[in-house]
């Protein structure tokens, strides 16, 4: 699936902002560590603009790599969180 195939706004608007972080596009499922798509710092603001976009905190035990591997991984966190 590519970007511009989903439907999920979640996704669709982290992958914009991703977009903005990288200069690169990405796809929903694609491995952004894999990839070398992040680095740390990229890392970090990415954990910023979830917590600022949706209203949530993200700490503990939500704060592994695996939640933010990929836009759908941060779109299911962004789910469960806000529930």
């Amino acid at each position: 699936m590519t970007a511009s195939e989903t439907t999920d706004p979640v996704v669709v608007d982290l992958l914009g902002f991703l977009t903005g972080l990288t200069k690169a596009e990405h796809a929903p499922d694609e491995d952004l560590f894999a990839a070398g798509g992040l680095s740390s710092l990229m890392a970090l603001e990415l954990v910023v603009h979830v917590e600022r976009r949706y209203g949530i905190t993200v700490e503990g035990d939500e704060l592994s790599l695996d939640n933010f591997r990929t836009a759908e991984a941060m779109a299911r966190l962004v789910r469960r969180l806000r529930s």
